[in-house]
């Protein structure tokens, strides 16, 4: 079973990626910022990391940084679930260390698109 780790402040947005991701039988576990995020991934890895940007504490660009300079993290797949969908907010997200850039509002198969293609990018 692929666990999924979701870091996001939103409790509606958690929600609803907790039921889009349970419905394929993904195992989530939730993080309501980044500091928490670090602090469970510190504790168990997840196989994938999904990660708002705008979050208090810590945002997603700061998370981001950490788990790239961790090298038990480093190699570990990053989707930005993100309301930041302006020109170049994309790129800005590929350029920081993230494996994927996904707009809110979700549409599940394009989530699970993404997903599969950086699961399987980081098996290789």
């Amino acid at each position: 079973m692929i666990r999924v780790l979701m870091a996001e402040d939103s409790p509606v947005n958690r929600e609803l990626l907790r039921e889009i991701l349970e419905s394929r039988g993904y195992q989530v576990d939730e993080a309501v910022d980044g500091e928490e995020a670090l602090e469970k991934m510190g504790r168990s890895r997840p196989d994938i990391l999904l990660l708002d940007i705008g979050m208090p504490k810590l945002d997603g660009f700061g998370v981001i940084q950490r788990v790239r300079q961790d090298p038990s993290l480093a190699n570990l797949p990053v989707l930005a679930v993100t309301a930041y969908a302006m020109r170049g907010d994309r790129e800005k997200g590929l350029d920081a260390g993230f494996d994927g850039y996904l707009s809110k509002p979700v549409n599940a198969r394009s989530l699970f698109a993404e997903m599969e293609r950086v699961l399987s990018k980081s098996q290789e």
